[in-house]
């Protein structure tokens, strides 16, 4: 209870019963954390984006707005997507539990609350919240084109450059939801794999993504690409002076690839792909892999 205590979490609770709310107050309280509490859904958002908690531990079972709707809500705000929710009900039906968690939910405990599992389940999702905000703030700072994408095609956080590269192609908001989200849904319907790549269509201006990986929660890392300046091979070709199948080679090079990999990619052999590597290496400066792909990553990160 003191590592919670030491980081004064914001709690929001939301239940329409006084009772549970009480209980459940109480015991946050005497685990040090601060707390918030909402009758019902309606409520809970503007609260939530007023005060913006650290987790959410919400009753599914509410009138007006229930909980699941609560929760679509909440992961459909740009600004609130990211708030971890915990689910609380007395429902134990698998179907309850699959319809919380896919409505965007990380956790679901069953009523009555056992304090002590309420707080170890909580101690986790703050934690792993704390780290993809991390890893969020990091790549802001990186100027890289990012964006997450739920498996069901819904964009949720980005960089700020790739917001910037939207405003450039004139896709608003409403543009993501009515021409990206269904490209993006039918692409991850078919289960790409990493650095697979999507060309959207019927845009103002040519745009692609390209798969980085898929995180832990289940959401996609894409990369945002303006097709206008061209793929990441033939940006170093025409940056580096390098010839096609060398700025190939050395863009899958700065993705991590192994020779065998590239060859693979390429259709070479890992031989031939290392006497493309021994002419890169002085065409660029430098003396090794590593340092290769330094020079190839400073170019790509632009797109």
């Amino acid at each position: 209870m003191s590592e919670l205590k030491a980081r004064q979490d914001l709690v929001l609770v939301v239940d329409d019963s006084p009772d549970a709310l009480s209980l459940i107050n109480d015991t946050l309280e005497s685990a040090g954390l601060d707390v918030l509490v909402a009758l019902e859904g309606r409520q809970a958002m503007t609260i939530a984006r007023r005060m913006r908690p650290d987790i959410i531990l919400l009753d599914a079972m509410m009138p007006h707005m229930n909980g699941f709707e609560t929760c679509k809500a909440l992961k459909a705000d740009p600004d609130l997507c990211a708030i971890p929710v915990i689910f609380m009900t007395g429902l134990t039906e698998t179907e309850d539990v699959v319809r919380g968690l896919e409505a965007g939910g990380v956790d679901y405990l069953t009523k009555p609350i056992s304090p002590d599992e309420l707080l170890a389940r909580m101690r986790v999702h703050l934690t792993n919240a704390r780290m993809t905000q991390s890893a969020y703030t990091a790549l802001d700072t990186t100027g890289q084109h990012l964006l997450t994408v739920t498996p069901d095609g819904k964009v949720g956080w980005a960089t700020p450059q790739a917001h910037a590269l939207l405003a450039r192609a004139d896709v608003d908001e409403q543009g993501v939801r009515e021409k990206l989200e269904p490209q993006l849904a039918r692409w991850i319907k078919n289960q790409p794999a990493d650095n697979d790549r999507l060309s959207f269509l019927d845009l103002p201006q040519p745009l692609a993504v390209r798969l980085i990986s898929r995180q832990e929660s289940g959401d996609y890392l894409l990369k945002l690409v303006d097709e206008q300046e061209g793929t990441g091979a033939t940006r170093l070709q025409s940056r580096l002076g390098l010839t096609p199948r060398a700025a190939e080679v050395l863009y899958w090079i700065a993705n991590g690839k192994t020779n065998k990999e590239i060859g693979e990619i390429l259709g070479m052999s890992p031989r031939t792909v290392n006497k493309h590597l021994e002419q890169i290496y002085p065409e660029l400066g430098v003396e090794n892999r590593t340092a290769a792909a330094g020079v190839a990553l400073r170019i790509l990160v632009q797109e």
